[in-house]
């Protein structure tokens, strides 16, 4: 049976309501793949896969889509695999810099480089979409601070310190440690950014590294995709000690959607998985391995579904936690092919906001989750 006519009317206020707070407060997004998606799919063609030309069914993310969600601002994520050697990682990030410069000047009119909070500002009044970068995983910068500015200069605004692999300055949640958290090299690194104004982002490290990043950086920090660890024991997200610490830091936690990082089903069924492929002897590092291996898998372990409630959960435990001020929103599309229901592709954002609209935030509140944290760090940080 549908849905009583009420409740359909009621669920349609409650979107409406939350398109007019993004109307004046628009979603501040942490981290989305999108640029390695159109290198994997397209090799970096633009004109095999435009994002300004409808990629339902095949990316979670287009311009129009991204319109459609309320989203003012986007942090595009510059990535290259953490198990390249580091010099051809360089390469390869400085090529995801290449094809974001060359999807911003594809599409002038919906698209504007943004490298502070006034650029952040002006894009949204004129009716565009902030497009910033961050480098995800420090094993890009080769371990050389002159690469670390060059990307600066490229209009990198942060970087995550590590990625799924630990590198020899920094500890990543996902590996074996190397450095202790932070090698001196680390806290140089982190110095650095301070300096020239690039955000140290702490998502994929390990706890020890969250610690110690703290301490190093005079300058607040992001969380640019993780969520609670209180809620979900996944190693990716971060625990409470260190979500208290953002009061202090002036930093924020950009909750993300991760299906196994907001759903403890969900963890260990991944977890599940990705032990049976190690016994048989898969690599979990090679994509097409596990593309493969999923779908037989799901067969006879049938995955389950993570829900948007559960994500406005750890949005409403980091509040609780780290304060109002300290909280928003990276939902890292085309990251993951797990998501929540009701937030399958970057559409969904309206709806997360209704949830929290009817859990008693006020719009106010909504407005610093959306827009106001993130674009605080980024003026205090970037300028």
């Amino acid at each position: 049976m549908g849905e009583p006519r009420a409740s359909q009317g009621q669920a349609a206020q409650r979107i409406a309501a939350a398109r007019a707070v993004l109307a004046e407060a628009p979603i501040f997004d942490g981290h989305n793949d999108l640029p390695w998606e159109i290198r994997r799919l397209a090799g970096g063609d633009l004109r095999a896969l435009d994002p300004g030309t409808s990629l339902a069914g095949r990316t979670q993310t287009d311009l129009e889509r991204l319109t459609a969600g309320g989203v003012g601002a986007q942090f595009w994520s510059v990535y290259a695999p953490s198990t390249l050697p580091e010099a051809e990682a360089l390469a390869v990030t400085l090529e995801q810099v290449d094809l974001v410069h060359r999807m911003i000047a594809l599409h002038p009119d919906r698209l504007v480089l943004a490298t502070n909070a006034e650029d952040c500002r002006r894009a949204v009044a004129g009716g565009r979409i902030a497009s910033l970068l961050g480098a995800e995983g420090g094993h890009c910068i080769a371990s050389s601070l002159a690469v670390l500015r060059d990307l600066h200069r490229l209009g990198v605004r942060y970087l995550t310190l590590t990625h799924l692999h630990s590198t020899a300055w920094a500890d990543s949640a996902t590996d074996e440690p190397r450095a202790g958290g932070l090698s001196e090299f680390g806290r140089e690194v982190v110095a650095e950014m301070n300096r020239i104004g690039m955000i140290v982002d702490l998502s994929h490290v390990s706890v020890t590294t969250m610690h110690a990043a703290l301490n190093a950086s005079s300058r607040p920090v992001l969380f640019s995709h993780s969520s609670s660890r209180a809620l979900v024991d996944h190693p990716r997200n971060v625990p409470d000690d260190v979500l208290r610490r953002l009061r202090d830091n002036g930093g924020v936690c950009q909750v993300t959607f991760v299906a196994s990082f907001v759903s403890e089903a969900c963890r260990v069924w991944t977890e599940m998985a990705q032990r049976t492929m190690v016994d048989r002897g898969l690599d979990l590092d090679d994509p097409g391995e596990r593309a493969r291996f999923v779908p037989d898998f799901e067969l006879e372990h049938p995955r389950p579904a993570a829900t948007l409630s559960e994500v406005a959960d750890h949005i409403e435990h980091v509040r609780q936690v780290a304060g109002l001020d300290h909280v928003g929103l990276g939902g890292d599309f085309d990251g993951t092919d797990a998501l929540p229901r009701g937030l399958e592709d970057v559409t969904g954002y309206p709806r997360l906001v209704a949830e929290l609209s009817g859990r008693g935030w006020t719009d106010a509140e909504l407005a610093k989750l959306t827009w106001g944290n993130v674009l605080r760090v980024v003026e205090r940080v970037c300028g």
